[in-house]
């Protein structure tokens, strides 16, 4: 009786234990099971990047409302060349840094110059991806041939780009005033309405502006500085992602030809 007893109870321990064990793989199946959730989600998520509203050929609306520009196509062939998906969001160039700074946006593409001082202040750049220089320009019958002849007048710049910085380091020293706008369309008509006497941006996009629309200025010749390049910023080294696929895709879309037809289809390059 008692042998009978004894072989129960071992029955009933093992039965047991066996349950413990399987219980614990099940615990070990989901775990996993979870772990994989999470990497398939991070591999699959969707970028937020903002970027000005008007800075063509850079960014801007064309006349059959679409969003277009050298950012936007070069952006778009990345993403395809490295495979994420990402929401581009024109927000301005103020509110785009804001966000970024806010956790509201991921990176941000916006013809941005890469410059030691923003590196300080917090931005994460890519690769350079166009080489470009600021410049003056007037209006198109002003007899403005250079810096020396601001003395006294305001010039007009936009807000927090390396323009404005430009023309601030020239203020003094030339005697003019500095005025400050929010975006380069609204700046431009202030220099061809008389609200200002010059205005400094990107000679590109100056450039691209007075031959597509036929605005009546004109850029003055030796008025450039030393060109720098535009990137791709990040203000959160989490995002590191981000800036790696954007340097792997760069490098293939100019070894493609990609690059080179993106920056023809604007700029006749």
């Amino acid at each position: 009786m008692r042998k009978m007893i004894l072989s129960l109870l071992l029955v009933f321990a093992t039965t047991a234990t066996m349950a413990g064990c399987g219980s614990n793989s099940k615990q070990s199946s989901a775990e996993k099971s979870t772990e994989a959730t999470t990497t398939t989600a991070s591999s699959e998520k969707k970028w937020v990047i903002v970027t000005d509203t008007a800075f063509k050929p850079f960014e801007y609306t064309d006349d059959n409302g679409d969003f277009v520009g050298i950012d936007v196509d070069i952006l778009d062939a990345i993403a395809a060349n490295q495979g994420f998906e990402y929401e581009l969001k024109p927000l301005g160039w103020d509110a785009s840094i804001a966000a970024c700074q806010a956790g509201q946006a991921d990176g941000m593409i916006a013809g941005a110059s890469i410059t030691d001082e923003r590196k300080a202040s917090g931005w994460v750049f890519s690769d350079g991806y166009y080489d470009a220089n600021q410049s003056m320009a007037v209006e198109a019958s002003s007899d403005i041939t250079g810096f020396e002849d601001l003395n006294g007048q305001s010039v007009a710049v936009k807000t927090g780009t390396m323009s404005a910085t430009y023309a601030e380091s020239l203020s003094s020293e030339y005697g003019f005033t500095v005025t400050y706008f929010e975006d380069s369309p609204t700046m431009y008509q202030a220099v061809v309405g008389g609200q200002v006497a010059a205005c400094f941006d990107d000679t590109p996009i100056m450039a691209s502006n007075i031959k597509d629309t036929g605005i009546s200025m004109k850029i003055v010749e030796g008025t450039g500085n030393e060109p720098a390049e535009y990137g791709f910023a990040i203000f959160n080294t989490d995002n590191q992602e981000l800036i790696d696929m954007f340097n792997a895709g760069l490098a293939n879309i100019k070894a493609n030809g990609t690059y080179d037809e993106i920056i023809a289809k604007y700029l006749g390059e």
